[in-house]
């Protein structure tokens, strides 16, 4: 069935991470053809003046698209299940993108908090053990608020969060949240907030408050402390084709080496190998003479 955008309750939306690219994606291919797969909703108990209104379930992002081309209608269908059991039924069907571990956890503590649902309940209907649903619970319910709306906006990428944030906000979620506000809105990558996050562990007191304090100075410091020296100076022309020449001979002294270590030891040596050895001691000692006087031993 068709609806207009004013008859859906978007309640669930804070339960997604927000996903600019994949919206950019979805408005380009609803250009081209069009919506192929509806949107899933409920039937809102409520009325308003007299509307229909429906709760969506699945397609904020379809929705999202459809509103940046000016639409204000989706095509739905209406599934005739409980608010609860149509977000685990959605849940389940996902194909076109698996929700990262926060997004999980957050819909698990909606299922929890705002339908009553028991942690055996819930692994029953998923699938899983209640351990596992409460794991899940655990790492939401240590992120401050701040961070978690960071997450939602997309700011901070959800993997960082689970791999840093978390453990950050379990051993200081005040330094934890003031992290996240002291990034406002610039996005860093899941390595750079483990960088930050590793520096904050082996950090001081003192260094743990200027980490949090100024995180994208302390960013900046530590990836000039660690960049690669620059360049030497490469040298004249001449000083070039010696530094090719020392290298060359290195390289042969090298495989010299080696071929003697796989040479027979109880052999003699050739008289053709003996001239070989007695004119590469000649040249050596000539080259060690002039490094010698030239006061660069």
């Amino acid at each position: 069935m068709e609806l207009e955008f004013h008859q859906l309750d978007r309640k669930y939306a804070g339960l997604r991470i927000a996903d600019a690219g994949r919206t950019a994606r979805l408005v380009a291919a609803l250009c081209e053809h069009g919506q192929q797969q509806p949107v899933l909703v409920v039937r809102d108990s409520g009325a308003d003046g007299g509307v229909e209104r429906y709760v969506l379930i699945d397609g904020y992002a379809r929705v999202a698209a459809l509103g940046e081309l000016k639409r204000d209608t989706v095509e739905a269908t209406v599934l005739e299940l409980s608010e609860a059991h149509a977000l685990l039924l959605a849940f389940r069907l996902e194909r076109n993108r698996a929700r990262s571990v926060i997004e999980e956890a957050w819909l698990l503590r909606e299922l929890v908090k705002a339908h009553a649902l028991t942690l055996g309940d819930l692994g029953a209907l998923l699938g899983r053990s209640a351990s596992w649903v409460s794991r899940r619970l655990a790492l939401v319910d240590v992120l401050p608020a701040a961070a978690e709306a960071a997450v939602r906006r997309g700011t901070v990428a959800a993997q960082a969060a689970m791999k840093c944030l978390v453990p950050l906000a379990r051993a200081n979620a005040a330094q934890c949240e003031h992290l996240v506000a002291n990034l406002g809105t610039r996005r860093l990558s899941v390595r750079q907030m483990a960088r930050l996050y590793v520096g904050w562990r082996a950090g001081t007191a003192e260094q743990r408050a200027a980490i949090i304090a100024r995180p994208l100075l302390y960013l900046d410091l530590e990836e000039k402390q660690t960049a690669p020296a620059a360049p030497a100076d490469p040298g004249t022309e001449r000083e070039q084709r010696l530094v090719r020449d020392l290298g060359a001979l290195a390289g042969i002294c090298r495989r010299a080496r080696q071929a003697l270590r796989e040479r027979e030891t109880d052999l003699p040596w050739p008289a053709v190998l003996r001239y070989a050895w007695q004119e590469a001691q000649g040249g050596f000692a000539a080259l060690i003479e002039v490094v010698v006087e030239g006061g660069h031993a």
